[in-house]
């Protein structure tokens, strides 16, 4: 089994989060933005270090085998708080497994439903379907995604 870690933002170096966020692979599940530059990945990276920073969020990188593949975090959304599980194609296997953890951190921060969206582009998921309260479309920044209401407890019971 490879060797997961997640690390700070603070921790890991723009130019290494410059190739991970201009992806392609990444790029196409992701809200339409600009490629970033140095200056815009450094601005981006602030600002999830300052949503780290806020109650009942936790940002951060995801290492494979010491490898910047992605990030991932619970943070704000409209309605609560999201999961987000960003990851390249060099972490591709492991989404299951940050997924799990992550559910773990909302557990532990006390939260007792997260949100998990994901664009139209990827498919439905039975699996997060059947364990979810409810999964709805919705639009976020004049995109579709599918969104499942996860109640945290519920993952663990089942």
């Amino acid at each position: 089994m490879s060797c997961m870690e997640f690390k700070l933002f603070s921790d890991v170096g723009v130019g290494d989060f410059l190739s991970v966020v201009n992806d392609q692979t990444v790029r196409k599940h992701l809200i339409d933005h600009p490629p970033f530059d140095e200056a815009s990945v450094r601005s981006w990276m602030d600002d999830k270090m300052r949503i780290d920073r806020l109650p009942g969020c936790r940002v951060r990188a995801v290492l494979i085998d010491g490898v910047l593949v992605g990030w991932c975090g619970i943070q704000p959304d409209d309605d609560g708080v999201e999961i987000a599980v960003v990851i390249a194609k060099a972490g591709w296997g492991t989404g299951i497994a940050i997924f799990k953890e992550m559910m773990g951190w909302a557990r532990q921060m006390g939260h007792k439903e997260v949100m998990f969206h994901l664009l139209s582009t990827r498919p439905e998921y039975l699996a997060l379907t059947k364990r979810s309260t409810r999964v709805q479309k919705t639009t976020l920044s004049g995109r579709d995604f599918t969104t499942y209401y996860i109640s945290v407890e519920k993952w663990f019971a089942g």
